[in-house]
């Protein structure tokens, strides 16, 4: 079974994505060349990514004293991928992009994420880049955003530190003004910066001449001390090699220097580092401190971080969604092959019959469709967010601001849905293995330790949580929850009257109206402490509510085009809803009960009674 039917099927009958060519922008494009270039992406990661999945995770990377080593695999697959021009897609023609739709350079992607999330699809690189194209000085895009893109140097993101991790109001790192003229180098005004940056993924390696970091860190106020807090938080960018004005390396080293790397569950074929700043191990022009340079205004380095982690968030829920739908690809393969047991009959098993295969038990069936509404439902929806980007950037200004807000309320259910419920998925993929399973003779378990992570970076599901519903769901007196209810509203109108949907949409529009109740009754008091007691179980039911509304939607779309239900694809969508909306949607009352009483038994409970 091959990705690339329900991929098909949401970007063009669902999100009618070949109409992005009528836009400007797009122009020069069609379903032509779209399904061409979805169609180089799925054939390099067949040939490139997937036969070294395992590969990289068992030859992890590894220091010598002198760099860092991957496996050759790594370096084929990362060649391959920037040839392949995917790095700078979205980009304009005039710095070598394709200018192709987001929503398609995200569904390309999806491609490497599945083969091998490992081996990775760069997204720190575009992301670092895209932050760059927002907020950075025309020479900082030229020399630093514009060499990313054409995949010369690799870019990252550091934030977390050893004392801090996702605290970032605790970050200690300082920067200080580089000598009398600091504020005259071309670069942007040029700053030294010490200090531990932990869990950077590719903080350090050989497939490109340099890497970009781009690092928070605080400068001290006029008594040399740092400001407690977000507000003293700036932005630099402090390239691993020297460069100057044109892009071309000086020959010096930056005085950034590798501490370790950390050893992981999964992910195992990406290089992740624990880097030291100016230590003074690569002193530049004889001075200690790694060499950074200032993007934006001072204090103001959160506010532009916010572009790359909300890409990275949507990457890491694509990330999810795609390893979910590896292992559930493998364990449906799998339960049609693999024969055990008897079907019960009226008088029991007959031990005389020749065994079945698996996929004809029940359970193994429930476990099969699960991991189907779980994975297909997350791709449409991270589909769904990347279509809002383009919107947001393309449509027409009213248009376009609906889009940005409902991409802010959808960003931390796009993130932590597929987190948790893929993962999910790879666990069911694994029992439905069995045994065998939990070896390493099948990819089921890899599947699962990589999908692990995504629960954890770019923010884990306790800030999710507390960023729905502490800051996304009140933003702009609550407009952004408006437009997606309406949004949602609008999917109950159009599928009440359809005899099969019609039950759904009566369950959909209560899990709203349950939502709306549940939200303004967390914030009754006004207390923040009472209202966030529980964000993560009200995070779980507005994830669910979403994800019941792209299914009702999906559904919708796919009885408009196959009203005979004539096609398995159409059948399978369907079940997909249904089990949706029968197994999982009930949840959500659970997990409102606690948000509506603002119960109180976690932080209540007193630390020794734990």
């Amino acid at each position: 079974m091959t990705l690339r039917p329900t991929l098909d099927f949401l970007l063009y009958d669902w999100l009618h994505a070949e109409s992005l060519g009528e836009r400007a922008r797009f122009a020069d494009h069609s379903r032509e060349t779209f399904d061409a270039v979805l169609d180089t992406c799925e054939r390099i990661a067949r040939e490139k990514y997937a036969p070294h999945n395992r590969t990289v995770d068992v030859q992890e990377p590894h220091f010598d004293g002198e760099k860092v080593v991957l496996p050759q695999a790594t370096h084929d697959a990362h060649a391959a991928f920037v040839s392949s021009g995917m790095l700078s897609a979205a980009q304009d023609y005039e710095i070598g992009g394709m200018q192709l739709p987001y929503t398609l350079q995200a569904a390309a992607n999806g491609f490497f994420a599945m083969a091998s999330v490992s081996i990775g699809s760069n997204m720190l690189t575009s992301g670092n880049a895209n932050l760059l194209m927002v907020h950075g000085t025309p020479m900082q895009q030229q020399v630093f955003a514009h060499n990313e893109f054409s995949g010369r140097w690799a870019g990252t993101m550091c934030l977390s530190e050893p004392q801090a991790g996702s605290s970032l109001s605790d970050v200690a790192t300082r920067a200080v003004p580089d000598g009398p003229d600091f504020r005259d180098d071309p670069l942007g005004p040029r700053y030294r910066l010490t200090g531990n940056k932990m869990w950077i993924s590719a903080g350090d390696h050989e497939l490109t001449e340099n890497i970009v970091h781009i690092v928070l860190a605080k400068i001290p106020d006029e008594n040399g001390k740092l400001v407690p807090g977000t507000r003293g938080i700036s932005l630099f960018i402090v390239p691993k090699k020297m460069v100057d004005t044109d892009g071309a390396l000086t020959g010096e080293r930056n005085d950034v220097a590798l501490a370790g790397l950390n050893h992981k569950l999964g992910w195992r074929g990406t290089t992740n580092t624990l880097l030291n700043f100016g230590e003074g191990r690569y002193p530049v022009g004889g001075k200690a401190g790694a060499v950074g340079y200032l993007v934006g205004e001072p204090g103001k380095g959160l506010h532009c971080m916010f572009h790359m982690m909300n890409e990275a968030r949507i990457g890491v829920g694509t990330a999810a969604t795609m390893l979910g739908m590896a292992g559930y690809y493998a364990s449906l393969d799998y339960a049609k092959s693999r024969p055990q047991g008897r079907p019960a009959g009226p008088s029991g098993k007959d031990a005389a019959r020749p065994q079945v295969r698996i996929i004809e038990h029940a359970d193994v069936r429930r476990m099969l469709l699960a991991q189907k509404a779980y994975c297909e439902g997350a791709l449409a929806l991270e589909l769904y967010c990347a279509r809002l980007v383009d919107e947001q950037k393309t449509g027409e200004p009213g248009a376009a601001d609906d889009a940005r807000l409902l991409l802010e309320v959808l960003t931390p259910i796009a993130k932590s849905w597929p987190s948790e419920w893929c993962l999910e998925a790879n666990s069911l993929a694994i029992q439905v293995h069995g045994g065998y399973g939990y070896t390493r003779d099948f990819p089921v378990e890899q599947y699962w330790r990589d999908n692990r992570l995504n629960m954890i970076h770019e923010g884990t599901h306790g800030i999710q949580a507390t960023d729905l519903l502490g800051r996304k769901v009140l933003m702009e007196g609550g407009r952004g929850w408006q437009l997606l209810a309406e949004r949602i509203g609008r999917c109950v109108d159009a599928t009440s009257a359809v005899p099969a949907l019609a039950a759904h949409a009566r369950s959909l529009a209560e899990a709203v109206r349950r939502a709306t109740f549940a939200t303004e009754s967390a914030w009754a008091t006004g207390d923040p402490r009472e209202a966030l007691a529980n964000a993560v179980p009200y995070m779980q039911a507005f994830g669910h509510m979403v994800l019941a509304w792209i299914w009702l939607d999906v559904a919708r779309c796919a009885l408009e085009a196959d009203p005979s239900k004539a096609s398995p694809g159409t059948v399978g969508r369907l079940g997909a809803c249904d089990y949706f909306f029968h197994y999982e949607l009930p949840k959500i009352s659970a997990w409102l009960g606690v948000v509506e009483s603002r119960d109180p038994t976690c932080v209540r409970l007193p630390e020794e009674a734990f």
